[in-house]
């Protein structure tokens, strides 16, 4: 009986672990757009997030030097020129 409760232990401990990895993507989400622009300088990249993912928000995500992100809104012109400037 002993050894039915080991395996049982390891499958709710992988089902405790997946529920925190998924919650902790979610939180990788754009929630609200920057209002300043950013330096052509500083960008180093950018990634594309849309509303048909598993995020709720348009947004340009911006890579800044030093590994930090900016949340941008797309419809800006600012933003579109900055998207230009690292190609």
């Amino acid at each position: 009986m002993g050894n039915k409760v080991y395996p049982l232990g390891i499958l709710c401990a992988l089902i405790i672990l997946s529920g925190f990895i998924s919650s902790t993507q979610s939180a990788s989400c754009c929630l609200k757009y920057i209002r300043h622009k950013i330096p052509c300088e500083r960008i180093v990249g950018y990634t594309i997030q849309n509303i048909y993912g598993r995020c709720d928000l348009d947004a340009i995500i911006f890579h800044i030097k030093g590994d930090r992100f900016r949340c941008a809104n797309p419809s800006l012109s600012w933003t579109k020129d900055r998207m230009e400037c690292i190609k």
